[in-house]
């Protein structure tokens, strides 16, 4: 049997420091869980290039900790145009990031692989993952739980598809 490519998720914020990065590794534990590491690819990337090549905020490294995730590994980058080839699904931390993501597909596929993380939360009170990079240790808590429970649920969607029939 024919190995397939495996999916290929990236989560979109600002600087590619706090949200995003939560993002990856919550999606990345979520595959690893449901021994879907090798069907499922999860990566991040910021709208904007300040923060390209440096670690993630402390802030985000310490509570990904605090919930056992690992974050240190972690170095940012910018999302081109470009990337739109790269992957099946973008994942946007904010309406702002949505917006730009659509300004910069140039093709229908490139805008139709663009979804906004809290869709997937049925019980949201906003569509925004709230930006913690001037807040405290709390926020960056309460913004982790946020992308948590929107993950679980965005991987419930794809996983029967992404599943091997195998497994």
């Amino acid at each position: 049997m024919p190995a397939t490519d495996p999916f290929r998720v990236i989560f979109v914020c600002t600087g590619n420091i706090c949200r995003s990065p939560m993002a990856e590794v919550v999606f990345r534990a979520l595959a690893e869980e449901h021994g879907l590491s090798s069907s499922i690819v999860s990566t991040s990337a910021g709208t904007g290039d300040w923060h390209v090549g440096e670690r993630a905020d402390h802030r985000t490294v310490q509570a990904l900790a605090r919930r056992g995730y690992d974050g240190t590994h972690h170095r940012a980058r910018q999302f081109t145009q470009a990337a739109f080839a790269d992957y099946d699904l973008i994942v946007a931390l904010d309406r702002s990031h949505e917006r730009i993501l659509r300004q910069w597909a140039q093709h229908d596929a490139d805008d139709g692989k663009i979804v906004l993380l809290m869709d997937f939360e049925p019980h949201a009170t906003t569509l925004d993952v709230p930006d913690p990079y001037y807040a405290d240790d709390r926020t960056f808590d309460e913004v982790l739980g946020m992308i948590e429970s929107a993950s679980r649920r965005l991987f419930r969607q794809l996983e029967p598809a992404i599943r091997p029939a195998s497994l």
